[in-house]
């Protein structure tokens, strides 16, 4: 495959995903990374090869000022694109997974760490297939804390949250949205028992939003805000199905819909009202999912197998 950039500057609807081509037979999250560019239709554009990553692309969203930031968890690289589709020198933040940021009206960011602890909890017929990094100095993945930061890097303070670590132990801050107080930021551990919540105000652990009894088989998978404001919510249950789920504010279910197969465990930040914009990192398929009538009304493929890790939608 001719590694050639094509992407083009960025036009109002576009949708941005983060699928790195998976060609690195001894890992199998990584690969020469790249951002596929489509048209508000999902009709592919252009493709931008990234450099200095290796891993999954995860937690692409534009900020206010139409830069896409992104992230490569694997080499502590927080990404950032010109709205003409540039990559730009990576700011300088610290040596940590960071897959995912919210932008603070104050023109600071809240960025979230990927990772957690030191153990890898699998079965042994189910290894995991890459190698995570320990943090530099130290022998532990993360601490699943969320950082407060100026857009260049600069720390501004750190926020001890809680992670649970997901079904295989490791996994941290994934997603992160802000209630619309402004001071309160949700947030999901992948393959946990729900959605928790921290006031960055008062800087403390609130009550979790909702949780999920063990004995249910339910996962809270993906978390998101929709162009009105909706909170969305991907939960997976192995034994059923997986599920979109239109959240109240106080955490209840306003809404839910069966997904057609598994692995919809990616949602991504839609500029259109009314559609959800879902990816399937079983298949690599990216979607936009009409919230009104509850079904998929266009689709893609990336061609890549559990690599697609962020979509984005810009807004103009």
């Amino acid at each position: 495959m001719t590694k050639e950039s094509t992407i083009q500057p960025f036009a109002p609807g576009d949708i941005l995903v983060g699928a790195t081509l998976l060609n690195n037979p001894d890992d199998d999250h990584a690969g020469d990374g790249r951002i596929i560019q489509y048209d508000s239709d999902l009709n592919e554009k252009g493709v931008l090869w990234l450099e200095g990553t290796t891993h999954l692309i995860t937690g692409l969203k534009f900020a206010p000022d139409g830069t896409l930031w992104g992230f490569d968890s694997a080499t502590f690289s927080v990404l950032n694109i010109s709205t003409d589709g540039k990559q730009l020198p990576n700011p300088k933040f610290p040596q940590r997974s960071f897959s995912n940021v919210v932008f603070l009206a104050d023109g600071s960011v809240l960025v979230g760490e990927h990772l957690v602890g030191a153990e890898v909890r699998l079965p042994p017929d189910r290894p995991l297939g890459t190698t995570l990094p320990f943090m530099p100095g130290t022998e532990r993945f993360g601490d699943g804390h969320v950082f407060r930061c100026k857009p260049d890097g600069e720390v501004i303070k750190e926020y001890a949250t809680k992670a649970h670590g997901g079904m295989p132990a490791f996994l941290g801050i994934n997603n992160t949205v802000m209630a619309p107080d402004g001071k309160t930021l949700q947030y999901l551990s992948e393959l946990s028992d729900g959605v928790y919540q921290y006031d960055i105000e008062s800087d403390k652990q609130l009550d979790d939003l909702l949780n999920y009894p063990k004995d249910s088989g339910e996962m809270a998978m993906s978390l998101n805000r929709g162009a009105d404001g909706e909170l969305l919510h991907i939960r997976a249950n192995f034994r059923v199905g997986f599920f979109l789920d239109l959240l109240n504010e106080d955490g209840s279910r306003k809404r839910e819909y069966a997904l057609p197969g598994p692995g919809w465990a990616c949602l991504g930040n839609s500029a259109t009202s009314g559609v959800a914009l879902l990816g399937n990192f079983f298949t690599g398929a990216v979607a936009k999912f009409d919230l009104a009538s509850g079904e998929i009304i266009a689709q893609a493929e990336t061609g890549v197998k559990r690599s697609l890790a962020g979509i984005a939608q810009f807004p103009g």
